[in-house]
């Protein structure tokens, strides 16, 4: 919960702010760990508050590469044989992020009263993953926290690579779509207006390009009002739609399906499904557990759902590879690694080299997809804007005609 504080520093200095706990007291706690002296403390009223089911809609979002260098200079610290608290209150310390900041202020308020690291870590969902809890559990318990943090580092820097370089690639065909609608739409409501009044005067009939044109025009000026709520009542109703279960699973089998795209979707979806399997296993946890957790972890429901059958089937004795072999979700090199790995008992690394298939042929279709992109824009703005040369221009050689 959010509390709004007033208070004094060390040499009187005046402060007020937000801060975020658990209750009153542990915001106090908090404040006071920072060396502030609080004066007045108040529970602050939010849409978050009053509706929780929206509250991770408005808790502040901790970027990946935030995560990543925090479990990198973690795992350093540790190896240098700095304490968890020392080492966690360097990081908050030099910490830019104010989202990560207040956690790990709240982390530490935990791990002085006496709580384990990844238990502190499990009251901030929203930050530390189910799957990052519970490997940080497993190094607690067996000693190899700091090369836990470096696998967990590594893993997130390859979740989220792939989703780096598609935002990358996608930006210019972004910066000229919006130059594109900038310059259309001072042709449509400055350029062309005064174009179509002289014409009218001269007693001419408008070319046909231009009586489309101006007909859209006078559709969206009579009609966009509704046809903007309609837009907007369709994508509210289908993202609610999409927000149950149902919703979401008939969702992903569909974009599973599309042509190009699916298959790309698909091989990402495996590739973080074995990384996330081959790095559990590695960490030493059950392979129940390891499957359980992989599940949860799969943003897909389609795939999910597949997994969750991989593991019934595993836990009726049939091991990994057979119920696998019995899903098309599935892949052959998935399958067939995984059998190699059990007969021989190297699953991880067996699993290990499926991801990095995966994550090969990912980027490659990621890069094939991306490089039809510029092309087939090409092709869309050139004729995008070649209807809009012959609206404006053929009024004007029909007027010289006209004069003539």
């Amino acid at each position: 919960m959010d509390y709004s504080y007033l208070g004094y520093t060390g040499d009187r200095q005046i402060v007020k702010g937000k801060v975020s706990a658990a209750d009153e007291r542990a915001a106090v706690d908090i404040l006071s760990n920072i060396g502030y002296h609080i004066v007045s403390l108040k529970p602050v009223t939010t849409a978050a508050n009053m509706f929780p089911s929206l509250s991770g809609l408005f808790k502040a979002k901790v970027k990946p590469a935030e995560m990543v260098t925090f479990s990198r200079q973690m795992a350093l610290l540790l190896e240098s044989g700095v304490g968890i608290i020392q080492a966690l209150e360097l990081l908050e310390a030099q910490t830019t992020d104010k989202a990560l900041k207040t956690v790990l202020v709240q982390i530490l308020h935990d791990l002085r009263g006496g709580k384990p690291l990844s238990t502190a870590m499990s009251q901030h969902p929203n930050v530390f993953s189910n799957l990052y809890c519970r490997m940080i559990n497993v190094g607690e318990q067996t000693g190899a926290l700091e090369t836990v943090l470096r696998n967990l580092a590594s893993y997130t820097e390859r979740q989220t690579a792939s989703a780096a370089k598609i935002k990358q690639a996608l930006t210019y065909p972004a910066v000229v779509m919006v130059v594109g609608i900038a310059v259309a739409s001072f042709m449509i409501f400055f350029l062309l207006p005064p174009l179509v009044d002289m014409f009218s005067k001269l007693g001419g009939t408008l070319p046909l390009p231009t009586r489309m044109l101006l007909g859209s025009m006078n559709f969206l000026t009579s009609y966009g009002v509704y046809v903007i709520l309609g837009i907007i009542a369709s994508v509210t109703v289908g993202y609610m739609y999409i927000r149950t279960p149902n919703g979401r699973y008939k969702f992903d089998r569909l974009i599973l399906k599309l042509p190009l795209i699916g298959r790309l979707l698909q091989i990402n979806e495996l590739a973080r499904a074995c990384r996330s399997l081959s790095v559990l296993f590695r960490a030493g946890l059950p392979l129940p557990e390891v499957m359980s957790l992989t599940t949860k972890a799969t943003s897909n429901r389609v795939v999910a759902g597949a997994l969750g059958e991989v593991e019934q089937g595993m836990l009726r004795g049939q091991g990994l590879a057979r119920p696998m072999s019995q899903n098309p979700v599935f892949l052959p090199l998935m399958v067939e690694m995984t059998k190699v790995g059990e007969e021989t008992g190297n699953l991880d690394d067996s699993l290990t080299i499926v991801a990095e298939n995966y994550e090969l042929e990912a980027e490659r279709r990621t890069q094939t997809l991306l490089g039809l992109i510029e092309p087939v824009m090409t092709i869309v703005m050139g004729l995008g804007v070649g209807f809009l040369a012959l609206s404006t221009f053929l009024p004007i050689y029909s007027s010289l005609s006209l004069v003539g």
